[in-house]
């Protein structure tokens, strides 16, 4: 199927938690090789490997699968255009190189030290008073 942007025409997906590769092709609709090398490029898709090596996509990977699918060939976005669609809508984590992800790391370690401090304080209030 052809996307076209519409959600109205996204593929239902069978009553399911797990899927192998050939069953996530089929329901998005490209080859497994697309699959494989979208699995390189979209950080939020990460299929488990079974104990027979073969990629298990949950339900998120392939609802993932899917709305990449429709930003590439729908809406016909660069792949990089489609990371930071995802990225915006919150599906695609930020890459380590993103000046917000430098950002909340800089917050981050801020908060920490903060939390140090904190827990030092009250622990100089547990201590009894040396007179």
């Amino acid at each position: 199927m052809v996307g076209t942007g519409s959600s109205a025409l996204r593929p239902q997906l069978p009553d399911k938690l797990y899927f192998r590769i050939g069953e996530t092709a089929e329901i998005v609709g490209v080859e497994p090789h697309v699959l494989r090398y979208w699995e390189t490029e979209f950080r939020s898709v990460r299929p488990e490997k079974s104990r027979k090596g073969q990629r298990i996509y949950s339900r998120r990977d392939v609802e993932t699968l899917i709305r990449v699918k429709e930003l590439l060939y729908g809406h016909r976005y660069t792949i990089a255009g489609a990371k930071r669609k995802l990225r915006t809508d919150g599906v695609e984590p930020l890459d380590e190189t993103d000046p917000t992800f430098r950002e909340i790391r800089t917050l981050r370690s801020g908060l920490e030290l903060v939390r140090e401090e904190i827990v030092q304080a009250l622990a100089s209030f547990d201590m009894p008073a040396s007179a």
